[in-house]
């Protein structure tokens, strides 16, 4: 059982938390109404005032805050303090636009560093331990967000940043790296390169990985924690709300602990907006409760989980959150089945000799979606006689349809040849002009 970093936060009775949250919201409320004019003009079309919220559930009469409104704001647009008040700005890639900047006070920089520690901490982090990063550091706030927690618990930090595979092993195996941060793929790809290179994981001093950006499987936490001999937990967050430190997992990985004195989630129907019941599946929004320079009210996260209330064994009081099945924005829908990659990395784990890497390509023929799945294999089945090969490519093909509820075209592929990423795994390649 691993040590609570904040036992007043994470252990209150949830009467005290749903007080504390109101009287956070309220005055959430306020200072965004009061300095934010996306904000002003979104309650005005709506006739609220902030003094109208005087229940948690009358959240619900807020309007959604998105992704595009970070961009139409651009790029200060939406901050509640003086840029002078303001000591770091982060900001999204920028891939699809504008990127969305985010800003930090000192206070909410030090608000940050006790977050992520709550989950370090639950992860089993302690002063202690030599944790190595692999996010990338930069604009993008996973690397900064664990090195802040890394330091609040007093453990020593190593910032490698992204990339250098070789170069991350040879740190990880003289500076007795016990902690590792970064992707579950990128994971993956250490432990790859260590196998061809002949590194026993157990000669590493490598006890936890604290993974996050992006959604992964059961499946993969199992072969991440078979190879590479470590405890493998889950963490979740976002730059716009925060960056990491919204959620992570205890020691019993049913979930990941939301921080709910720092924000409120709930889960709505990502087609009509309406709040779902306890328990549904949809997309996760969240409202910051803490956050000085950049609140964000019922932010549309796109990512798609449910919440857990029953108490958890570790003692933690807080909502839990399961696994992200993926984001409701790349949620592929093929002949009017929602199909999420997570769906297809289950089943492709659960299957010898499949490798765990792969790579959905969409295309439209003619008026018809097509899905195929290209699939890493072992080299014996890869250069297995044809019909050996043709009876294994039509087994993959019928577990997938059983499970996702529609056709697929499975391409088997040499080992190595689906191009690695060191950040974020690029798992979906849709080629459809719609």
């Amino acid at each position: 059982m691993s040590a609570i970093w904040d036992p007043q936060h994470e252990c209150m009775s949830r009467d005290e938390l749903e007080q504390l949250q109101l009287e956070r919201l309220q005055a959430t409320l306020n200072r965004a109404y009061k300095n934010v004019r996306c904000y002003q003009n979104k309650f005005n079309a709506l006739g609220i005032v902030p003094e109208d919220i005087t229940s948690l559930g009358d959240l619900a009469k807020l309007p959604f805050t998105t992704k595009e409104d970070l961009r139409v704001n651009y790029p200060y647009g939406m901050f509640a303090v003086p840029l002078r008040e303001v000591v770091r700005i982060h900001s999204s890639s920028g891939t699809t636009g504008k990127p969305t900047v985010v800003g930090y006070t000192r206070n909410d920089l030090k608000y940050w560093a006790g977050l992520v520690a709550r989950f370090m901490t639950a992860a089993g982090v302690t002063p202690d331990d030599v944790i190595q990063i692999t996010f990338g550091y930069g604009m993008f706030t996973g690397a900064f967000g664990l090195h802040y927690g890394s330091e609040a618990i007093g453990a020593a930090v190593i910032p490698m940043g992204g990339g250098n595979t070789e170069k991350q092993l040879m740190i990880m195996q003289d500076y007795r790296s016990t902690v590792l941060v970064g992707t579950p793929s990128y994971a993956l790809t250490l432990a790859e390169r260590m196998e061809k290179l002949g590194i026993d994981p157990k000669s590493l001093s490598l006890k936890v990985g604290l993974f996050g950006g992006e959604p992964w499987s059961e499946a993969m936490r199992t072969e991440i924690e078979q190879r590479l001999c470590i405890s493998a937990t889950d963490n979740y967050g976002l730059s716009e709300v925060i960056g990491p430190g919204v959620a992570g997992e205890c020691p019993f990985k049913c979930g990941m602990h939301i921080a709910e004195d720092a924000f409120i989630a709930e889960i709505i129907d990502p087609e009509t907006g309406e709040v779902l019941p306890p328990g549904s599946v949809g997309e996760l929004v969240l409202t910051t409760l803490a956050k000085e320079a950049f609140p964000m009210i019922r932010y549309r996260t796109r990512d798609i989980t449910s919440l857990v209330y029953e108490p958890c064994a570790c003692g933690r009081t807080t909502v839990r959150m399961k696994k992200t099945m993926g984001r409701s924005d790349d949620m592929l829908i093929i002949k009017g089945v929602n199909v999420f990659p997570s769906q297809i990395e289950e089943v492709l784990f659960a299957i010898e000799g499949c490798e765990p890497h792969y790579q959905l390509v969409v295309e439209r023929r003619g008026t018809t979606d097509v899905l195929e799945v290209d699939i890493e294999v072992t080299e014996n089945i890869f250069f297995d006689e044809m019909k050996k090969q043709r009876a294994f490519l039509e087994q993959v093909e019928k577990r997938i349809e059983s499970v996702i509820g529609v056709g697929v075209s499975v391409k088997l592929v040499e080992p190595g040849s689906i191009q690695r990423f060191e950040g974020k795994a690029q798992r979906v390649i849709d080629k459809r002009t719609l």
